[in-house]
């Protein structure tokens, strides 16, 4: 059974493509992120050819983790408050849940470093969550004083046509 969800009044089918298409997206997106690293560590060692071909691979998987993010968010259905609304849920889940929930985790099995390492990830996905938020409240204000000022360009040019108009 597929739900609907809205994304700017088109509707989205919350199928088994769609996850996968998550999925896919985290797979690859994680592909660079390793890579990266490991391009990093082979430099360590010394390895400048291996380093370059771990962060060719990586730009390469960034470019398959876009094509995934496109369908899933496809730019017609994209605002740039919606951007940010997308961005402040996810940072908002990982500080108020999934860090919460791994930390404790950690804890539980005496895992001092990870508890540190999310506490850690937790503060700064909260110090995230409010940039956005911030610049999220600048945008809607930002687009209200273009609206403003449209209106007062279409008066001004709505009087001067009611002037040609009458002669």
């Amino acid at each position: 059974m597929n739900t609907k969800i809205e994304v700017k009044g088109n509707p989205l089918d919350c199928t088994e493509t769609k996850k996968n298409l998550e999925a896919a997206f985290a797979g690859e997106s994680m592909a660079n992120r390793k890579y990266l690293y490991f391009a990093k560590l082979a430099r360590q060692l010394g390895d400048e050819e291996v380093a370059a071909l771990f962060e060719k691979t990586a730009e390469e998987e960034t470019g398959h983790a876009f094509s995934h993010l496109s369908l899933i968010y496809p730019v017609e259905d994209m605002s740039v408050e919606r951007l940010l609304e997308l961005a402040i849920e996810g940072e908002r889940y990982e500080y108020t849940t999934m860090y919460p929930a791994f930390e404790a985790k950690a804890a539980e099995e005496g895992e001092e470093k990870a508890v540190a390492e999310f506490r850690e990830q937790a503060e700064e996905s909260k110090e995230h969550d409010e940039r956005f938020a911030k610049m999220l409240e600048s945008a809607k204000k930002r687009f209200a004083a273009l609206l403003k000022s449209e209106k007062r360009h279409h008066d001004l040019y709505a009087d001067q046509l009611k002037r040609v108009r009458r002669g």
